[in-house]
């Protein structure tokens, strides 16, 4: 199919300057900086794939957050809303996804002047500098980005502009099955049976996993949420069958340090899967590195590097963590953490084989930068392939670059970040995935802003009734 292309070209002699700043990504983090650079006399443009705000968390919907409304409000976005009289919901209530998007970003976009910025159904596709590739240097840095647009009505579009902030996420970079990163053999065959994301088992994906063999793949809270939904659902679907499998040989510190834990709601989630487990209503198989996909009409099997095989399984639930889609982004310059693929200096402060999401310095646009000038990833996507952000890190990172994109460079090397008080955010740093979480909508309490927590539960019978899991990593 051809697409028309429609190009915004730079008068000669016209100046980066001249041109809008590019935000990709309307979720809480694109918003907010579509707001923190309005109030600084910008003009933004809010580019956004989906044909909605929030589009990824609406994905997500019947997540409960772990951080009460209070860690969730953007400051400069809120200032923008209670001017119109938007009231801020309770801060200590723990909003779902869905209400994260009902309550607060659709008002948000609503704003007339925000509204206008916003352009749905806008894929970005690629970014680079007009006219320059990546190799040519002389005047670079004085020429406008150029941003190629693919939108859902076909046509392709091009946009010219003076600075470019990336708040896409990774929501939609899945990591594949395979323990070595890549896709296993049969894995894209056994697609139709497979879900990268925590499923809402209780609710809108029931049919699909009622009286169904699952398996759950991954180690740190996204397979602990998923598990104890299917849990509940095998008390009330006769013939649910559950079975987890992980990497790691030994049980080891998987399970949290229960009663010991610094976050209790944390270790009592921990307890109430190893009683699943240790009860017989979790299959756990320890030490299992998928190598290999078979299917056939009577299901999955899964083996592994050993010839062990699993299987058949009806459903398979992959949660093996996110990584940032690299694609559009290849013609510009970027210093990228090896590992990572977060900005190297950002890396130190955040790797998961170091830091929880409480232990993560407040950082900014010092930290975000890349040799290509005025080009930021911002928000979970900045964070690369580590599962430990938090939505109080992004909306800090983009209040400090707009700060430097507006030249009030000691604003930008302020930090105004303080995490809550609790701030220990713990992932499993043998294998997390993220730290996203379902839940019924019970009560929870509130030990930090990344964490998971749950009502108490002693008894199997009992965590397999109550289950309600939260979080704060969906960024």
């Amino acid at each position: 199919m051809t697409a028309a292309s429609r190009l915004s070209r730079a008068p000669a002699g016209t100046e980066a300057s001249a041109f809008p700043v590019v935000v990709i990504g309307a979720g809480p983090i694109g918003l907010a900086a579509a707001a923190h650079l309005l109030a600084r006399g910008g003009s933004p443009i809010v580019l956004e794939a989906g044909d909605a705000v929030g589009a990824s968390i609406r994905d997500w919907g019947h997540v409960r957050l772990f951080s009460p409304w209070k860690y969730l409000v953007d400051a400069a976005s809120r200032a923008r809303l209670e001017a119109r009289g938007w009231v801020m919901p309770d801060g200590e209530e723990l909003p779902t996804g869905r209400e994260l998007v009902e309550r607060y970003l659709e008002p948000l976009a609503a704003i007339p002047d925000l509204a206008s910025t916003i352009r749905l159904g806008h894929r970005v596709t690629a970014v680079t500098r007009h006219g320059f590739d990546k190799v040519k240097s002389a005047g670079r840095d004085e020429a406008p980005f150029e941003v190629v647009v693919e939108r859902q009505d076909g046509r392709r579009e091009r946009i010219l502009a003076r600075a470019v902030v990336d708040a896409s996420g990774t929501w939609a970079s899945p990591n594949p099955l395979g323990a070595s990163g890549l896709p296993l053999a049969g894995e894209a065959a056994a697609s139709a049976r497979i879900s990268y994301r925590i499923p809402d088992a209780l609710g809108a994906d029931r049919a699909r996993y009622a009286g169904k063999r699952t398996l759950v793949v991954g180690s740190g809270h996204s397979a602990f949420n998923a598990l104890l939904d299917l849990a509940r659902l095998a008390v009330d679907a006769p013939g649910t069958e559950v079975t987890w499998a992980v990497r790691r040989p030994e049980v080891g510190l998987m399970y949290g340090g229960g009663s010991r834990d610094a976050l209790g709601a944390r270790g009592r989630l921990g307890e109430r899967l190893q009683a699943l487990v240790e009860d017989r209503f979790v299959t756990l198989v320890l030490g299992f590195r998928a190598a290999r996909i078979a299917s056939d009409a009577g299901g999955v099997t899964i083996e592994d590097e050993n010839g062990r095989a699993l299987g058949p399984f009806d459903e398979l639930v992959v949660t093996t963590g996110f990584r940032p889609d690299l694609g559009p982004t290849r013609e510009l310059r970027l210093a990228l953490d090896a590992w990572l693929e977060s900005p190297v200096q950002l890396a130190p402060l955040i790797d998961p084989n170091v830091h929880s999401c409480g232990t993560v310095y407040p950082h900014g646009a010092a930290e975000l930068a890349h040799p290509e000038k005025d080009f930021y990833v911002v928000g979970m996507k900045s964070y690369g392939r580590a599962p430990t952000f938090l939505l109080l890190t992004g909306y800090e990172q983009v209040r400090s670059v707009v700060a430097k994109l507006a030249g009030d460079e000691q604003a930008a090397r302020e930090v105004r970040l303080v995490l809550p008080e609790t701030g220990v955010c713990s992932t499993d740093l043998a294998g997390a995935s993220a730290c996203c979480g379902t839940s019924d909508g019970g009560k929870a309490a509130v030990a930090g802003s990344c964490g998971i927590t749950s009502p108490c539960a002693s008894a199997a019978t009992a965590a397999v009734a109550t289950t309600s899991v939260t979080t704060s990593c969906c960024g």
